[in-house]
């Protein structure tokens, strides 16, 4: 937050006007901006803290395609210069398989006015880079399936760890990297940066439904787009400087071909889990906190999706899902709430924009035909008093940040737990790969899952439990 020429009280009377023209209330708005003041005071102090970070899984330099829009960048440039932007962070080493994304991250590092190193080290795997004794943290941008090997190491390496979501490939890789950190008390924030940025309205979102404003929740729809279809592709040379051995790590062996790598990685189940890991990962993480249930998750599972391809070149996401899951909260032996996770609305779909449909965000149902909905950029409810009157002293409140890498940040200095740590990560993620496992191997049938145990339970759960872990390729084992 820059003051520039304003005095401070024009300053945050013209924040506070931003965030309500954004849809904020005004008591919501006046409280976020004089905690924004307190962190900034506070920020002030703690930048002489000098944070010394690398970077691991940089994004591309190579320009590509999604549809009809050029992707150059990604998450993992993106985190990088969210660390760089930090005060008292500097930035000293790069790592990336690909060496033009290295390359092109080191010289992004070099040119920077602040929060940089001229002398940035390029690295292309990881394990080197983590041996550099003088780096406290790194981000993590790779590709899903090389998230929790790198994350795990980086932790017994002794660096606290910023990791893009989703958090893992499988539910076992996350108990691994709950565990590693727990072993080493290293810092380690999931980038699900809703629950801190997004102007707050998660949060707020989140704050009215855990204090009654709705009422008992009998649904939440979470909805997060459908998967891409593609392919057969073509196989094609590997590029000159990619290490494509390397790239795959623990997956299978497979033809190069530029829809299988970098942004494209995420339609492969190999890689990733679609659209279910990618906005699932946001979407019933905000569900989970919003329930209380940052520590545990449903009680039972059911999916089902259109076929995906089956030819080996192609995009194997299932193209359109349903999962329902339901949680065991319910009062007094009544039903708990149901969290359906969908592609798209259906018809009936009740928080509306004018007569279109939202087809992103979440929706909270409770008593009395009372609803609240989400996204990143809309908060809106089935009366407005719900949102505008202000929350109770007495009421329970979130956690609050003025950004996601500034909140990990401040507890690599504090040590306190990040309010994305590693435990929540993991059970946010877990709820999406329940989903894909119900979608891919046991379509239409209900199973049951006991989130104290993370296991499959009941009828079917030998075969569920198979698909908690995954086979690794030699020489990338976890080591966890």
């Amino acid at each position: 937050m820059q003051y520039g020429n304003l005095s401070r009280r024009g300053f945050m009377a013209r924040a506070v006007g931003g965030m309500v023209a954004a849809g904020l209330p005004l008591w919501y708005a006046q409280e976020s901006v004089a905690l924004a003041q307190v962190r900034r005071r506070r920020v002030q102090v703690a930048a002489n803290d000098r944070i010394v970070m690398g970077a691991i899984g940089t994004g591309t330099n190579r320009t590509h395609r999604n549809g009809n829009q050029a992707l150059r960048g990604e998450r993992g440039n993106h985190i990088m210069h969210d660390a760089m932007r930090q005060a008292g962070v500097q930035m000293i080493a790069v790592c990336d398989v690909d060496l033009p994304n290295a390359l092109f991250a080191a010289q992004q590092v070099r040119a920077a006015e602040r929060g940089g190193s001229r002398d940035c080290q390029i690295f292309e795997d990881y394990r080197r880079l983590l041996e550099n004794r003088s780096i406290q943290a790194v981000t993590i941008g790779t590709p899903d399936h090389w998230h929790a090997a790198i994350a795990i190491a980086a932790m017994r390496a002794g660096k606290d760890v910023y990791c893009e979501k989703p958090l893992t490939l499988t539910i076992d890789k996350g108990k691994a990297i709950v565990r590693a950190s727990r072993e080493t008390g290293k810092i380690l924030q999931t980038g699900t940066q809703q629950r801190t940025e997004m102007g707050g309205r998660f949060r707020l979102a989140c704050e009215l439904v855990r204090n009654g404003r709705i009422g008992q929740v009998r649904q939440i729809t979470t909805l997060i787009g459908g998967n891409p279809t593609g392919g057969p592709f073509p196989a094609q040379p590997v590029p000159d400087g990619l290490n494509w051995d390397f790239w795959l790590g623990p997956t299978p062996r497979e033809e190069y071909t530029t829809n299988r790598c970098h942004y494209n990685f995420r339609w492969w189940y190999q890689y990733s889990g679609g659209k279910m890991t990618d906005w699932g990962a946001h979407h019933n993480d905000i569900a989970q906190w919003a329930l209380g249930m940052d520590e545990s998750g449903p009680a039972t599972v059911e999916g089902h999706g259109t076929s995906p391809s089956t030819n080996g070149m192609s995009y194997n996401c299932h193209p359109s899902f349903e999962v329902t899951y339901t949680y065991a909260n319910g009062s007094n032996g009544g039903p708990g709430t149901r969290l359906v996770c969908r592609d798209g609305p259906p018809e009936n779909f009740v928080a509306r924009n004018g007569n279109r449909p939202h087809d992103n965000g979440a929706l909270f149902e409770g008593e009395d035909n009372k609803w609240i909905f989400v996204s990143r950029g809309a908060l809106i409810a089935s009366d407005q008093r719900l949102i505008d009157e202000p929350l109770p002293q007495s009421a329970s409140r979130l956690p609050t940040a003025s950004s996601h890498m500034g909140n990990f940040i401040d507890c690599v200095r504090s040590r306190r737990q990040p309010i994305s740590n590693a435990s929540v990560g993991h059970r946010s993620v877990t709820v999406c790969h329940l989903g894909n496992i119900a979608i891919r191997f046991f379509s239409n049938q209900r199973l049951t899952w006991d989130p104290r145990a993370e296991r499959f339970t009941g009828e079917r759960s030998e075969e569920a439990n198979r698909h908690l872990s995954r086979t690794y390729r030699e020489g990338y084992a976890l080591g966890a």
